[in-house]
């Protein structure tokens, strides 16, 4: 097993609505990533598609599965081939361009998610490689272009504090809880952007003390 997959059940795929673990279940969770970078329902979203998926994403469901993981839905929920007219009725603009050319994250399967609202924006780069499990390999927030390692767990902290004790603090239990490959420090003028790239899946008990000791941090 390649470190792209970190469970069995990455390759198996996820319970979900189909028809297609890479079209469906892992639009899906590309969607679902832009929904936690964004930090909730962008207003609007502009999906570009590329190489398969702009070939066959109307037949494999990828336009319902990019809307349902947008509103944050899970692969298996029953709203997710409602999901556009859902979002249509909450009032979100979301559009579908299918892309000539290769992809700029060189996947077969690449969608990029333009997210704005009236206040902030952001992009998201995801590809799905297969059962469902996807890589995020670029995204934008604060005007800040940052390139993982593209597997998930994905850690990105926005300190607007600016301390660096904070950043000791997170690294220090990110070492002892959920060893990362690579860290990354980006510094804008609103906040510092910390970005980690996990060796594994977060526990249920790790996430909630993230919350409650790091405010504006995401897990992807």
């Amino acid at each position: 097993m390649t470190n792209r997959y970190k469970s069995v059940f990455d390759i198996i795929g996820p319970v979900m609505v189909g028809p297609s673990s890479s079209h469906t279940a892992g639009a899906v969770a590309i969607g679902r990533a832009g929904n936690k970078l964004f930090g909730g329902v962008p207003r609007k979203v502009t999906v570009h598609y590329y190489g398969s998926f702009a070939q066959t994403h109307r037949g494999h469901g990828t336009d319902y599965a990019i809307a349902a993981g947008i509103l944050g839905f899970d692969t298996d929920d029953l709203r997710v081939p409602n999901a556009p007219e859902i979002a249509k009725k909450r009032g979100i603009d979301i559009r579908f361009v299918e892309e000539d050319g290769p992809s700029p994250i060189d996947h077969p399967n690449t969608a990029i998610l333009d997210m704005s609202s009236e206040t902030k924006k952001a992009q998201i780069s995801g590809c799905s490689i297969g059962g469902g499990s996807i890589e995020i390999r670029h995204l934008v927030i604060h005007d800040t272009a940052i390139t993982p390692t593209g597997s998930l767990p994905i850690i990105i902290w926005l300190d607007y504090e600016k301390e660096i004790l904070n950043e000791q603090n997170l690294t220090s239990l990110l070492q002892e809880k959920a060893p990362f490959s690579k860290k990354r420090i980006f510094h804008t003028k609103d906040c510092n952007i910390y970005e980690y790239d996990v060796e594994n899946y977060l526990k249920p008990a790790l996430v909630k003390e993230l919350k409650e000791k790091f405010e504006n941090i995401i897990w992807l």
